[in-house]
């Protein structure tokens, strides 16, 4: 499932608090985005019931015990967990409003017209696959628990011809776009690190707010990537990367850092670790600046990384697990790449290593 930022998730007010060059009423943030209300969604039939509120909803639909499954049993990401939570209770209300007393009063047709619904309000294809996923883990889950005799998301198909191909940059855009922070801003150097860093190592943008100090090995031109279930990998670092980091880590961190760091190598200006919507909001602006006219966002520069390399002639093995693709695990079981086979495939096809 690609990962995109989630519509409608994210406030616009989020946005300026991390947006560190915005100004009032000015482009530097990222447009608002309204959430999807459930009593929005068409009507496939009349409701045969009120939508309890949300404390009946919660113990209807055991959504609380959900998000403990996913947090405490299934190893799953903060942000995966609140992600699916949402889209759980927005599922939930959907079929209380038609009439369901819990998950087991909703049959398999009900749930292609909540799909269907869903693609009529215009999400994005890529947050409706993710809302599929949610509700097969969510049944998988109640059945487990032996809360559900059935899980009918067994027969719904995932909308997986609307998958659309990644927007990749030529090496000429990243040019421009690492070049793009102005030397006269204030956090020029920041920005043109983590520009650097995310295209040299094609992390996403969870794991790019995630790194640590202690997480960028200098010496060997690795880092230490946390990745998604809590899975960790090395990734090799071009020195051009390299170099912009140690720089910002070393010039403008310290006059950020007042003690609320968490040891995180990317701030924003109040000195507190910088969000994804705020690392969203740099890639944003620098493409505005570079004059991109493409939608550039965290993940373009990790499609760009990845066929950069493969156009290069870099081994695929290599690439897949340089990403971190959970995936391909079964190919990674028969084909293990040690780390000096990765650096020497970073630094001879990587366009900045």
């Amino acid at each position: 499932m690609p990962e995109t930022e989630p519509a409608g998730y994210e406030s616009q007010a989020a946005v300026a608090s991390d947006n560190d060059h915005s100004r009032p009423g000015g482009g530097g943030g990222r447009r608002s985005t309204r959430a999807v209300d459930p009593s929005a969604l068409p009507e496939t039939s009349p409701p045969v019931a009120v939508t309890p509120g949300l404390a009946a909803l919660e113990r209807a639909f055991h959504l609380q015990r959900f998000r403990d499954y996913l947090a405490l049993e299934a190893g799953t990401s903060p942000h995966t967990v609140s992600n699916y939570a949402r889209d759980i209770r927005r599922f939930a209300a959907y079929g209380a409003a038609r009439g369901a007393a819990g998950p087991d009063a909703i049959p398999t047709a009900q749930l292609r017209q909540f799909v269907y619904a869903l693609k009529d309000l215009g999400l994005a294809p890529a947050t409706i696959r993710r809302q599929v996923s949610a509700i097969r883990t969510y049944y998988r889950f109640l059945i487990g628990e032996g809360l559900a005799l059935g899980d009918p998301s067994e027969r719904l198909e995932s909308p997986k011809q609307w998958r659309v191909l990644p927007t990749v940059l030529s090496v000429a855009e990243v040019e421009r776009l690492v070049a793009a922070p102005r030397r006269d801003a204030p956090l020029a150097f920041r920005d043109r690190a983590l520009l650097e860093f995310a295209y040299a190592t094609g992390a996403r943008v969870s794991e790019l707010v995630a790194l640590s100090l202690q997480d960028v090995r200098y010496e060997d031109g690795l880092a230490r990537i946390h990745g998604k279930g809590a899975k960790e990998r090395l990734v090799p670092v071009g020195r051009r990367a390299l170099g912009a980091v140690a720089l910002y880590a070393r010039e403008i961190r310290p006059r950020l850092d007042r003690g609320g760091s968490r040891g995180l190598v990317f701030l924003n200006a109040r000195g507190t670790p910088l969000s994804r919507v705020g690392a969203w909001g740099v890639i944003k602006r620098a493409a505005r600046e570079a004059g991109i006219a493409k939608r550039v966002t965290p993940h373009t520069l990790r499609h760009t990384f990845a066929t950069h390399l493969l156009e290069g002639g870099a081994d695929l093995r290599a690439v897949q697990e340089m990403l971190g693709h959970a995936d391909l695990t079964t190919t990674q079981i028969y084909t293990h790449v040690d780390r000096d086979y990765l650096r020497s495939v970073h630094r001879r096809f990587h366009p900045r290593a």
